[in-house]
């Protein structure tokens, strides 16, 4: 056999694993549409020759989905909330003594995550898509870094319309060292209601307020994690201002529909900054100052909450049980000013979580929902509120019965999206019950695969170009 025969029998044989991974890896939510699609209260109205064609596996979901195109078509009557989540990027960055190889896997992880974000995106067309927080993997990074991981996160990971990110790349271009102190002096020269509006309404696209509905682009919404801006124990005014000046409020809340019986609205919270004792005691100041703005709001409709740190439940509940860990004589050796401030934690303390879910979800009886991050397995829980004590109790959906009260609020704890653990991206569909008079919440999780899989896509596209271009030249 000729080394060209050769070559052409490899080329064949790679041309069809290619084929074969190239096809799962850009419709690999079609093998498992029942995680991988918005939630649908009633099946809309097919036709035979319709329903027998999305009945076949795989192909059917194809052509559901680009052909008669089901998430673009389908109403209700009203507009479904459809929101993605984006548990815990997490992306490194590299440094002079970073070794080639680990540069090319961060390299490649940022468009691994890309990846996922874009097939979801065209497939389902959300109204919004929310990262959680721990954008980045280190919040101990200068400004120069901060500046890199930020433009990487905005062409490679979750790219947005240039109108929507020109003042974020116009500050990345001059990549000078944000002046903190002024933002200090700016924040405190003025009363926190004239520092800090929390509050939007009916939006759709930041930077257009006339648009008044979804026009296709989703809104999308940063959470602060403790690898962007660290817990309250470290967390500085340089991590705050590089923070807001790129990716926008840590606490604020839009309403939608106010008025009406459909009204809902989106609620994101700093929990980094719910407890401290605080390096810098003013970010819980100005956490609690937000949430009582929340409190004295008048709001009647549903509530979803997006935040970082989950609230507390019992040991078992989640692969991370309830835990505060604050900084001693030895873990504050170099930092001595951080002696005794809070270091780390699991999840919101349960007097802090009463707190929490009373003012948020206390005031109404409709049901709502949480989405956090921080734990990278992910978790689904509900919470219940006694109606004689007052008291929020966790327990695991699967067991939780929704009958027994009407004030329940789901919480779940998005997987991350990491390669580690699969590329998972959370579906949470809000969908208006019309008989009832209310939202009704539904989320399910639509993994990808490990890393290594889309590497090998790649690797194999590559070498099989390569044979072919081997055989033309030959």
């Amino acid at each position: 056999m000729t080394v060209k025969q050769a070559v052409s029998k490899a080329a064949v044989f790679l041309g069809i694993i290619g084929l074969a991974l190239n096809a799962y890896i850009y419709t690999y939510p079609s093998l498992n549409p029942e995680n991988c699609s918005w939630y649908r209260p009633t099946p809309e109205f097919q036709d035979p020759i319709k329903a027998q064609l999305i009945a076949i596996p795989w192909v059917g979901d194809l052509i559901n989905t680009y052909y008669y195109k089901q998430f673009e078509n389908y109403s209700n009557g009203f507009e479904e909330i459809k929101l993605l989540a984006v548990g815990d990027p997490q992306i490194n960055g590299n440094w002079p003594t970073t070794p080639y190889m680990k540069r090319l896997d961060n390299y490649g992880n940022d468009y691994y995550l890309g990846h996922i974000y874009q097939v979801m995106k065209n497939r389902l067309h959300p109204t919004h898509v929310s990262v959680m927080g721990d954008l980045f993997s280190s919040q101990w990074i200068g400004d120069s870094e901060f500046y890199n991981r930020t433009r990487r996160y905005l062409t490679r990971l979750y790219p947005q319309p240039e109108d929507h990110t020109k003042a974020v790349f116009e500050v990345l271009d001059k990549h000078q060292d944000l002046d903190w102190q002024g933002y200090i002096d700016q924040i405190k020269g003025v009363s926190m209601d004239e520092a800090f509006d929390y509050h939007f309404e009916d939006t759709y696209e930041w930077t257009n307020s006339s648009v008044k509905n979804f026009t296709g682009e989703p809104l999308f919404i940063n959470i602060t994690g403790n690898h962007d801006v660290g817990y309250s124990g470290d967390a500085t005014w340089q991590h705050m201002t590089r923070y807001h000046r790129l990716f926008g409020k840590d606490n604020f809340y839009i309403e939608y529909n106010k008025g009406t019986e459909y009204a809902y609205r989106i609620v994101v919270l700093n929990t980094l900054f719910l407890e401290g004792p605080a390096l810098q005691p003013e970010f819980v100041e100005y956490t609690h100052h937000f949430l009582q703005k929340l409190k004295a709001r008048e709001f009647e409709g549903s509530t979803i909450l997006l935040t970082h740190i989950p609230f507390y439940k019992k040991e078992g509940l989640c692969v991370d049980g309830p835990k505060h860990d604050f900084y001693n004589e030895e873990t504050s050796k170099r930092e001595p000013y951080k002696l005794g401030k809070l270091r780390s934690q699991n999840h919101i303390s349960y007097e802090m979580t009463q707190e929490v879910l009373d003012i948020i979800f206390g005031s109404t009886d409709k049901p709502g929902i949480i989405l956090t991050g921080h734990d990278h397995e992910g978790c689904y829980n509900v919470y219940d509120k006694d109606l004689q004590s007052g008291v929020w109790e966790a327990s695991p959906v699967k067991t939780h019965d929704s009958s027994k009260a009407n004030n329940y609020i789901q919480e779940v704890t998005v997987r991350a999206v990491m390669g580690d653990y699969d590329g998972n991206i959370g579906l949470m569909t809000g969908n208006f019950d019309k008989e009832a008079g209310q939202w009704d919440f539904h989320y399910s999780a639509c993994p990808f695969i490990v890393q290594h899989v889309w590497w090998a896509t790649k690797a194999v596209s590559i070498i099989e170009l390569f044979l072919i271009s081997f055989l033309v030249v030959a």
